[in-house]
Order: C-alpha cells, then structure tokens, then sequence
C-alpha cells in the first residue's frame, strides 16, 4: 500500500498541477503573441499557444518537489533538471525565435554531455548482444550522443498532431515506469510517472479542448525527448535482466514508431536531395491526416501501432527468443509499421484511385463517428 501510494502521488499530483495552471498560461501566450502561425506545411488553421511546454515542465518539477518531502530515498541527480531546463529553453527559444539546426543539435549535444560526464549515465554495455558486453569509453560516448540526440529529435518531429507527442509522452513515460518499478529504482519510477501525471491534463486539452487549448511547442517536445533518452540510458546502464530479455531490444520496441519513421523521413529526404532536417508533410501522422482520420484519431493509431510493436517484442520474450533475434524481430516490425505502412498506402494511391478513394471515405465516416463521441468531453473541459 505504501509503495502504491508513493508511485500514485506524484501522478496526481502533476496532474493537477498543468491542470490548474494551463489556463493562464494560455492566455499569456496569447497575450504576448507566443504561437505557431499556420502555414502550408502546418496542420493547425489558426494560431496556436506553444508554452504548452512550460506548463507540463512546473508540473513535473512540483511533482518531484513535493515527491521529495515523503520519499527519503528520492535521488533525481540536479544535473538531470539543468539538462530539461537547457532543453526547454532551446525549445521555448526556437518557437519565439526559429534558432538555426546546428544551434538546436550543438544544445542538445552539449546536454548529453553534462548527463554523460557529471552524472555518469552512458550506453555503454550491450549486455552480451551479439557477444558485446562492456564497451570503450570513447565508443560509448560517440554511441550515446549519436543515440539520445536521434531519440531527442524523433520525439520532436512527432510533435504535428493534435495530442499525438503528449500522448505518446504517457505510452513512453508508463511503459519505462513498468520497468524502474521492476528494477526497484524509485527514483526513476517516480520521475517517469510525474511526467506522465503532468502530459494527461495537457492531451485532454489539447485535444479536446477549446478556451485553453495550446501546442506542446519545442519547449515540451526537446524536454520530452531528453527524458526519453534518460529513459533508455538509465535502463540499458543498469545492467539487470528487468525485462527477462534483450533490455535494448525492449526499448527500441518501446521507441520504434518515431524512431524508425524518423530515418525513413530522414533518408527520403537525402535521397530526394533535401536536408535530413528540411520540414514537409512525409511523416506517418501526415499519411493518417490525409486518409480523413481526425488528429485524436491520428494519435490512437499511432500509439497503438507502437503498442502492437512491444506486444511482439512480449511475445518473443515468453518464448525465450535468443536477445539478437529479439533485436531482428523488433527492427522487422518497427519497419514494416512504419516504412510499410507508409509506402504501401502511397502504392495504393498511386495504382489503385478507387480503393484508395473508398478507404479514406470509410476512415473518414469512422473518424467523424469518434469526433460525435469526443464533443462532450470537450463540453466539459471548457465549462
């Protein structure tokens, strides 16, 4: 009962926290003209309020403050929340501002950095996949900045629809929590749920809501990612058999859809002879917006691909599939829910009109049915 109570609390209590303070942080925004602007390659019609971030980071540090004064044992290194500090600035700076990429990778480099060198906290042990247990320092830094600023970035390029990088935030934040609990590290379970607790009452607004909708901005999507890649490090460091298999496969299963939609964007892009960092509408929440689907409707699909991913990554671990054909297994699946998927309803749209035509009717017809659903629940949260 007592664990349950220290797990439960610092959910709610970031919940209520970004619940409460939303509201003016939206209208401050709006006050001071903080907003995404629509343009062509945008989804939203109107501007939008970006702190959205701001408000989710107060909630989860207020969580954790609060999470301190009953958990003796609470050890969140102080080098972790100068990391999200540096993260939400970058972010917050780049919605006011639109800093240049290699100012935005040179912030997110530096703050691996500070986590790798003052805190200690590498990917540096495959844990015995492909026979590879402890690696060399230097290849363990080179791999962790490569790895972290690649989940940092993949986070925030989902950040186009309506609920769809809060949302994926919570899947993220609960499934990793699942496994600090496992692993008896408190600490880390309580930070994870705290960020979960504080993007619950964001998504409901952001989705849903109207007076006091905003976007999650940089400013939350850059912190989001940072703590994703936290997520990873800690576990893979961690050295114990918490998921009873392969613990990188289990959290590229976790990652995969931005993960592995992010190279395919990526190198379509290079192929095409674009920037791997250019903007345009190629990323599967963009294929989902075009076939009718709603943005709520977009975030379901999207999570419950990633879901259906760690499911077989599960099924692989009840049968005690080999960690490296565990890892195959998860990189196959990643791939075909996301390149597959993607490229086979453009094959479908460029060969067959008529079927493409009849899927984005029936999709269509199915997404107005859940948005009939979704209105109450927006009568609600903006009395």
């Amino acid at each position: 009962m007592g664990e349950s109570y220290y797990l439960l609390l610092p959910f709610v209590i970031a919940a209520m926290v970004v619940f409460v303070i939303q509201p003016a942080v939206a209208k401050i925004a709006q006050m001071k003209s903080i907003v995404d602007n629509p343009d062509a390659r945008k989804l939203n019609k109107k501007p939008m309020p970006v702190l959205g971030g701001v408000a989710v980071f107060f909630g989860i540090m207020f969580s954790l403050g609060v999470a301190g004064y009953y958990v003796e044992s609470l050890d969140v290194e102080f080098e972790i929340i100068i990391a999200m500090l540096i993260m939400l600035y970058t972010g917050v700076g780049d919605d006011i501002m639109e800093l240049s990429p290699k100012v935005r990778f040179g912030l997110q480099i530096f703050t691996v950095c500070l986590i790798m060198f003052l805190c200690g906290i590498y990917v540096d042990n495959f844990h015995g996949l492909w026979g590879i247990y402890k690696l060399p320092w230097y290849i363990a830094v080179a791999l962790t900045i490569f790895s972290c600023v690649g989940i940092i970035n993949s986070i925030n390029f989902i950040d186009g629809v309506d609920g769809l990088c809060s949302g994926y935030g919570i899947f993220v934040s609960v499934m990793f929590a699942m496994c600090f609990i496992r692993m008896g590290d408190l600490s880390y379970a309580i930070l994870s749920l705290a960020v979960a607790g504080a993007l619950f009452p964001f998504m409901l607004h952001n989705v849903f809501g109207k007076r006091y909708k905003m976007f999650l901005g940089d400013g939350g999507s850059l912190v989001l990612g940072f703590l994703c890649s936290l997520y990873v490090m800690r576990i893979i460091q961690s050295g114990d058999d918490v998921v009873t298999g392969s613990t990188i496969s289990f959290t590229l299963a976790v990652l995969a859809v931005p993960v592995f939609d992010t190279i395919r964007v990526m190198i379509a892009r290079v192929v095409n002879g674009h920037s791997p960092v250019s903007p345009d509408k190629t990323h599967l929440h963009h294929m989902f917006i075009e076939l009718g689907c709603s943005h709520a409707i977009t975030t379901i699909n999207i999570i419950a691909l990633n879901g259906l991913i760690v499911f077989i990554w599960y099924i692989c671990n009840v049968f005690d599939v080999k960690h490296t054909l565990q890892l195959y297994i998860t990189i196959i699946a990643g791939i075909l829910v996301t390149s597959g998927l993607y490229y086979g309803v453009i094959y479908i749209k460029q060969k067959h009109l008529e079927l493409y035509t009849n899927m984005q009717d029936f999709v269509g017809k199915c997404s107005m049915r859940c948005a009939e659903l979704f209105l109450k629940l927006q009568e609600v949260l903006d009395r």
